[in-house]
């Protein structure tokens, strides 16, 4: 198994810095390696601040990809690392196509959403790449009652890859409360990725996304996040003065 990629500190939140996470994750797969995959970006960052467990959390995750523009730059300004970003959806892209290429049996899990949301999704990804093997999929509106029906599910199935779309930070909790079910998993925060796959949204146009911009087009889609959006100039602030009281790698 490679070494585990590198870490450096973004306002205390570790980040991982590697070529290639996919090649990676499958060697987990392969390994039987339990991974739990945080997909961080500057509103996340802010959030860990406010939220002890949050913050655990992805202290603890065995891999934190740099999905916002935010914490690309960090990286690459301020402590000087060549490093693109790895948004969540095109992570899970990938690893979907190389699974599929690979012709495995893996097992793949879709939890999350509206009713009816991550079906689609599984669907989308299953035409795209039918040799998928895609287990089952759930609502993220559901009762006590059918969540413990899901973990059952889960238990039962032993899915290799679960992707987990309840947006942040509630992903990332259930995720690290749950991880006990298939210890040997791959779970993926994914947000709103199932919403892209499934055609209930549309993802920001590539020159926008090519220029740390697709924060942008999100309020464009959703102008009621405005205020989460002002967690952007205050993580650019608190980035600057950390960076000049904190060293940044931290492995």
């Amino acid at each position: 198994m490679s070494k585990p990629p590198k870490a450096f500190s973004v306002l205390g939140i570790p980040v991982h810095v590697m070529a290639n996470y996919p090649s990676w994750l499958i060697e987990c797969l392969q390994q039987g390696r339990g991974t739990h995959v945080v997909t961080l970006n500057a509103e996340m960052t802010m959030q860990a601040e406010r939220n002890s467990s949050l913050a655990t959390i992805i202290q603890n995750a065995e891999l934190v990809i740099p999905d916002g523009a935010g914490v690309v730059l960090y990286l690459r300004w301020l402590l000087w690392q060549k490093v693109q970003r790895c948004p969540g959806i095109e992570l899970a892209e990938t690893l979907l196509r190389e699974l599929g290429q690979q012709h495995t049996s893996t097992k793949v899990f879709f939890y999350g959403g509206a009713p009816g949301v991550a079906a689609k999704a599984a669907e989308f990804c299953q035409r795209q790449i039918p040799s998928l093997n895609i287990a089952g999929t759930h609502s993220g509106y559901h009762s006590p009652e059918e969540e413990e029906k899901l973990r059952e599910t889960l238990s039962q199935l032993q899915p290799q890859v679960i992707f987990v779309g309840l947006g942040v930070p509630r992903q990332e909790l259930w995720i690290a409360q749950n991880r006990y079910l298939c210890p040997q998993a791959i779970w993926i925060g994914v947000g709103g990725s199932f919403d892209i796959w499934s055609g209930t949204k549309t993802r920001a146009p590539a020159w926008l996304g090519n220029n740390n911009l697709e924060w942008l087009y999100r309020l464009y889609q959703e102008p009621w996040r405005w205020r989460r959006m002002l967690a952007l100039p205050e993580f650019a602030l608190k980035a600057f003065v950390y960076h000049l009281t904190a060293r940044g790698a931290i492995s």
